[in-house]
């Protein structure tokens, strides 16, 4: 499997209009970006920090994944996303064929226009990981 970089941490927030004003006065940075993604029961908001991001997510129902973790864990990161230098069906393939429990056994939609798939935490180390490849820029 080969990766570029970070894409991105993703931190789960109960209130993206309490947690957005807080980030852009701590970090400096402004929020470039907000989106609701429908089939993962969230809302997301970006901001960048060189060629990293960090994506801020709240829940959009109670029983999505989001609203689960924050009902468990409460507010905080929820999980490490890197960036393909390869096609993500082909590091997909790699890892399972390694013995890595996959949640997601191809890629699927996720914010931004990415394609998305978790690996269970279960396989790495306890934290959540998420790869992510850009449709429009070459892996190859």
């Amino acid at each position: 499997m080969k990766l570029s970089h970070i894409e991105h941490i993703g931190i789960a927030v109960k209130s993206l209009e309490t947690a957005i004003p807080l980030y852009e006065n701590l970090l400096g940075l402004k929020c470039y970006a907000v989106e609701e993604v429908v089939d993962q029961k969230v809302k997301t908001a970006f901001f960048k920090i060189g060629e990293t991001k960090i994506e801020l997510l709240e829940s959009t129902d109670p029983e999505g994944p989001i609203g689960k973790f924050l009902e468990k864990r409460g507010e905080g990161v929820h999980h490490i996303a890197f960036a393909t230098a390869e096609p993500l069906q082909n590091s997909l393939n790699e890892l399972a064929e390694n013995g890595v429990q996959l949640i997601d056994k191809s890629p699927r939609k996720g914010a931004e226009g990415l394609n998305i798939a978790f690996l269970h935490p279960k396989s790495t180390g306890g934290i959540l990981t998420e790869l992510c490849e850009n449709p429009d820029k070459s892996n190859l």
